[in-house]
């Protein structure tokens, strides 16, 4: 009988006794990061997300790594309307604030409140609302950050030639913490500078003080 040899070992341990290397041990893998049970805090925030999609009918289109959002409508010729959001995913209370602001766009109304700043403001309140009717606190970086927003929306309402500040946004003329109202006296300080403010039946003048007709701002009451 004629033996053939089936493997290359095989043939070599005619000649002697080799043993075969020991086979490599398998590389290990890389191991993914551990899933962990979402805290309380992060249910809560997944809820309210859920909630706020639901009720408005709002889509995020994209959820941002910045503190900075927008909200949108975009309407078919069918008559459909989708809802439409940018905002980062709430972690905490001001990237829950924000996303809030946002879903509050759509929850007073595109163009209900005139002019632009003004709807800001109203979002802003709504959203502030909401944090506290669903139990989440308003810290002072959340006021901070609407204070900074509703400046720069005035600032740039401004810049586009609005007339008329409205009374609600009238403490929001400065930034918040570069100048503060000093209470009851009707004077802003600002640096050095200051701004003193009269008031009228039904119009509200903020000037220099050594200069009565150089007016910072005009605002009638409505």
């Amino acid at each position: 009988m004629r033996w053939l040899a089936q493997t290359l070992w095989d043939l070599l341990g005619l000649a002697g006794d080799v043993s075969a290397p020991a086979a490599r041990p398998a590389p290990k893998t890389a191991r993914g990061p551990t899933k962990t049970r979402p805290s309380p805090m992060q249910q809560r925030y997944a809820a309210l997300v859920s909630e706020m999609k639901q009720t408005h009918g709002v889509r995020v289109r994209r959820w941002r790594s910045s503190s900075t959002g927008c909200a949108w409508e975009v309407h078919y010729a069918d008559g459909t309307t989708r809802r439409l959001i940018e905002a980062p995913y709430p972690r905490g209370p001001v990237s829950c604030a924000i996303f809030l602001h946002e879903i509050g766009h759509h929850a007073i109304g595109f163009g209900h409140y005139r002019p632009r700043c003004l709807e800001e403001y109203h979002a802003w309140q709504w959203a502030l609302e909401t944090m506290r009717a669903s139990g989440f606190n308003v810290t002072a970086a959340v006021t901070r950050r609407v204070a900074e927003s509703l400046h720069y929306a005035l600032e740039k309402a401004r810049r586009r030639g609005l007339k008329q500040i409205p009374p609600e946004l009238v403490g929001y003329v400065e930034k918040k913490g570069r100048g503060t109202r000093d209470g009851g006296k009707g004077k802003w300080e600002v640096g050095s500078g200051k701004w003193e403010e009269r008031r009228e039946p039904d119009l509200v003048r903020v000037a220099y003080p050594r200069h009565p007709t150089r007016l910072l701002y005009t605002c009638r009451i409505q």
